[in-house]
């Protein structure tokens, strides 16, 4: 018998089985087919798109605890110091390990492939970060985003403007744009163009229409770096500040709040993003009970608008949620070059003055040094006073004012009815190098728009020296050289572009205005809060509330705050009444009734 060859076996099996077998390598070559293209889609749509940005970022609420008595810039649980870095981008601002969840934040999550098979989370505000990063767009990292509020807000309260002051006349002061009416050059004491006869609490309107100019404003609210409210909330409390109950000072801001967190804006940080301004001081704000006798309303110590940034034109040293901004003065340039003119004719000016004080006395106020300083312009041959007090004052003259500081080479700035005055910015607007006696009138307050060296542009001389001292004016300013006094002078003229609210109708070409700082000065605080989450850090150590006003004066890379030289000045009453019940708030009263007597 011949055996058969191996290969004649195989074949002849091959044969009898063959389509069998057939059917089972298809399938098995189809299903590897498959499962490679699910692969490859999973790989490109899933591993990929996570080092990417989400151009399709939804607004999604980011439940920040509203109750919350943290800061804006500490919105979460303790993150490790080391995100976990995209292996696309090798980025550190995108992703963090999923096990580690921010307590305030809810994101988006993503899976990816890796070993670990850990989610990363995206950030709602990520798309907004991103915008810096084109460097073809020129409003990349600074676009703003407004608030369409209804007009019961804003505009409604300037069809009632009779009623937002009971002894001033707030319609006239509301025209050109909240400028109020041109002021005449009779005297030559002004340029011929961009002076206003303007209010000092004017700035809820200026700033509004200011923004209106803006140049990267956006409808889009997932790229804005910041989100402006524009409700009028001094005007707001103006209108009820005397003789309403406090459910009627407080309809507008509970309004307003209630309207905010229903919109999808806020849900992303709980608000933290937002900002408004109010062009009265901080203490109208901070209502600290619901009695009548009470003062000022309780916006600023709701729990939702404690998370926004309010700019007013005299802050809190205690609290972290309201910041500086400048009172307005009579200038409001439309160009460039009508500020060089002013800056220059500054310099040239021949001062006969060497102090003076526009203003009046503080009888009922104890700790006030307002008497001695008046009694010292009038013993002195080298002080010029502008009395305040007594009918009608020339105090109440744009003119009048403006041609005394112009005269003079220092301008004393006591503090106010409270800590701060408008007369600082008119004095520095005319080249006036301005001496303060308390930091509460300047070198706390208005951070974003001064420098953080006080020295270089003004003098110190703490009010202890006058109040128990005795310390002579005159003579401690005569003990500045002139050399020092010129550099002085050409640093407080050089500030002038910041310190003024430029006409809101138009726009300076090159230099940036009171307005353009505190805008920039807001994206810059929100841009930290929102890489600190990312990052999972806080932007301070152990921060404390009460401490508020030294944290704006630290140094690059300083994170905690210990005792400072002015302390005593800024020591709270025991009974913690500072904000609405105590000193503060009759300061607000004594400005109402200083407004009183300056109308009558």
């Amino acid at each position: 018998m011949r055996r058969r060859s191996p290969t004649s076996v195989s074949s002849e099996l091959m044969e009898k089985g063959g389509g069998k077998n057939q059917h089972n390598r298809l399938c098995l070559l189809a299903s590897l087919s498959a499962f490679f293209w699910i692969f490859l889609l999973y790989f490109h749509f899933v591993v990929l798109a996570g080092s990417a940005v989400n151009e399709s970022v939804k607004l999604d609420p980011a439940p920040i605890n509203p109750e919350s008595k943290t800061p804006g810039f500490v919105t979460y649980d303790r993150l490790p110091d080391n995100p976990v870095k995209s292996s696309h981008s090798g980025s550190t601002s995108e992703i963090i390990p999923s096990n580690v969840t921010p307590s305030s934040i809810e994101t988006t999550r993503l899976e990816t492939t890796s070993t670990s098979s850990q989610k990363i989370e995206k950030f709602p505000f990520t798309r907004a970060l991103r915008t810096v990063e084109n460097k073809s767009d020129p409003c990349g990292g600074r676009y703003i985003y407004v608030h369409d509020l209804p007009s019961r807000f804003n505009e409604d309260m300037l069809k009632e403007c009779r009623s937002l002051s009971l002894w001033t006349n707030m319609c006239k002061f509301t025209t050109d744009a909240g400028m109020g009416p041109p002021l005449e050059n009779v005297e030559g004491v002004f340029s011929n163009t961009g002076w206003y006869a303007t209010n000092q609490f004017a700035v809820d309107v200026i700033f509004s229409n200011r923004m209106k100019q803006y140049e990267c404003l956006t409808n889009d609210s997932s790229v804005a770096a910041a989100i402006f409210v524009p409700f009028y909330a001094g005007f707001d409390i103006a209108r009820y500040l005397w003789g309403h109950n406090v459910s009627r000072r407080d309809a507008a801001s509970l309004d307003l709040v209630e309207w905010l967190m229903k919109r999808p804006e806020w849900g992303i940080m709980q608000g933290r993003d937002h900002f408004l301004v109010a062009g009265r001081i901080t203490w109208d704000f901070r209502r600290l009970t619901d009695e009548e006798s009470d003062w000022g309303n309780k916006l600023l110590f709701l729990p939702a608008a404690k998370n926004m940034s309010m700019l007013v034109v005299e802050s809190s040293p205690w609290n972290a949620n309201d910041f500086g901004i400048p009172y307005p003065t009579y200038f409001h340039p439309a160009k460039d070059a009508d500020v060089f003119i002013w800056q220059d004719r500054m310099r040239k000016l021949e001062r006969k003055w060497l102090f003076s004080f526009a203003g009046a006395p503080r009888p009922d106020n104890p700790k006030s040094i307002r008497g001695q300083i008046i009694d010292q312009c009038k013993k002195s041959e080298m002080g010029k006073l502008l009395e305040c007090d007594f009918g009608e004052s020339k105090c109440h003259s744009p003119s009048s004012i403006m041609q005394m500081f112009q005269s003079s080479l220092f301008c004393l700035q006591p503090q106010g009815d409270s800590y701060t005055r408008r007369s600082a910015f008119d004095s520095m607007l005319a080249g006036c190098i301005p001496v303060f006696f308390h930091p509460g009138s300047a070198y706390t307050q208005y951070t974003w728009h001064l420098p953080k060296n006080y020295t270089t542009y003004s003098v110190f001389i703490p009010e202890d020296d006058i109040r128990k001292r005795n310390v002579s004016i005159e003579e401690r300013l005569s003990q500045i050289s002139p050399e020092q006094v010129k550099i002085l002078r050409e640093n407080v003229i050089n500030l002038i572009p910041s310190l003024i609210y430029a006409d809101p109708r138009s726009k300076l070409e090159t230099l940036k205005d009171a307005f353009d700082v505190a805008v920039q000065a807001v994206i810059d605080k929100v841009t930290r809060l929102r890489k600190n989450i990312i990052e999972g850090r806080t932007e301070y150590d152990n921060f404390v509330e009460e401490n508020s006003w030294k944290y704006a004066l630290l140094e690059e890379g300083q994170r905690e705050v210990g005792g400072h030289e002015w302390d005593p000045f800024f020591s709270k009453p025991k009974d913690g009444n500072a904000d609405s019940g105590g000193s503060s708030a009759e300061a607000a009263k004594n400005s109402w009734k200083n407004e009183r007597r300056g109308q009558s």
